[in-house]
């Protein structure tokens, strides 16, 4: 007979909903399909609070802890999922927490994050060597521990091979890339005609395309020390369809070139070709969300000239083309 695998998440005082009924919906679609199919259920879940009983998410409702971690031996359970949300911080604190995973994380198969929940396991010291991803706005909190290999577009470093990601501690974007987790997980544990029935279950994608590049913004505004820099970034959005070579935009700041290059590394970590790029993409991004043109106008009016090239800076930082992210997010699609 089929082992039943114990499937725990943690659950703390305003922790986010989906990081934890979106991962174990899917392993509880997965028990579904198997009994239309005639097989037997093969996941239990449990939810492990600091104390059993209802526990306030920060949507407002609560959830039930049916065990309190403090009580339960982490070799009981085959996988063990961290969710985030606004009750990270103080569960990256919680020193009793953080020693309860150290030492769950040899007994268990799997441990792995949801969304900023990657940052308690990195407080723990669970991600040192490992590849790592989380929310794309934690990625700066998670960049802070030197120790973990940083890979920051992924939706999730899950691999059952090893060989891109790990198949024993791991992590996952935001929000619903737990969702892609779980799926992965049960691709590993029933094979994939199983995840692609669960996937075709709850309407998603088995593997989504891309990574979580494309829902994040690419720009983020800093305050610059330099007056100068600071009015030509303000220029040029108003200018995307202008020659921005580095020339041009050290003749519109009144700097070298060389001064100018100098002043975008220090100041915002980017050369001035790899930033106009950004913001061009940026603006490509907005057109296309709204619809307002077609791929050949949006490069055209984003300085970006030939579709081709629009093309290859969406597949350079999205992993998608400007077609699929107008299918995916445009109000209609493009042309």
């Amino acid at each position: 007979m089929e082992t039943v695998r114990q499937i725990a998440c943690l659950v703390f005082a305003d922790a986010m909903s989906l990081d934890i009924t979106g991962p174990l919906q899917v392993f509880a679609s997965a028990n579904a399909e198997r009994q239309r199919q005639g097989l037997p259920s093969c996941y239990e879940i449990h939810l492990l609070g600091n104390e059993a009983g209802p526990i306030t998410l920060s949507a407002g409702f609560a959830l039930v802890a049916d065990q309190s971690w403090h009580q339960v031996s982490a070799a009981d359970f085959d996988t063990l999922l961290v969710p985030g949300g606004a009750g990270v911080e103080a569960m990256r604190k919680n020193e009793a927490l953080l020693d309860w995973l150290r030492h769950a994380e040899p007994r268990v198969r799997r441990l792995g994050s949801i969304c900023s929940g990657a940052l308690i396991l990195a407080a723990a010291g669970l991600l040192d060597g490992r590849p790592a991803t989380t929310h794309w706005a934690d990625v700066p909190a998670l960049q802070a521990h030197p120790g973990i290999i940083l890979q920051g577009e992924r939706l999730h470093t899950f691999d059952a091979s090893g060989q891109d990601g790990d198949a024993h501690v791991f992590t996952s974007a935001g929000v619903t890339a737990g969702i892609d987790l779980a799926l992965a997980l049960i691709e590993s544990d029933l094979g994939r005609t199983m995840a692609l029935a669960v996937a075709r279950r709850l309407v998603l994608f088995l593997r989504r395309p891309g990574g979580q590049a494309q829902f994040s913004a690419l720009l983020t505004p800093e305050p610059c020390r330099t007056p100068k820099l600071a009015a030509l970034l303000d220029w040029i959005p108003a200018h995307l369809g202008d020659d921005l070579s580095l020339d041009a935009l050290a003749s519109q700041a009144g700097m070298s070139p060389r001064s100018l290059s100098r002043a975008f590394v220090q100041e915002l970590g980017v050369g001035p070709g790899k930033y106009v790029e950004r913001v061009r993409l940026e603006a490509a991004r907005a057109l296309l969300q709204d619809a307002q043109a077609s791929i050949g106008t949006v490069a055209r009016l984003t300085g970006f000239g030939h579709p081709e090239n629009l093309r290859r800076s969406f597949h350079k930082y999205l992993s998608v083309s400007p077609q699929e992210y107008a299918e995916r997010f445009g109000r209609t699609t493009s042309h």
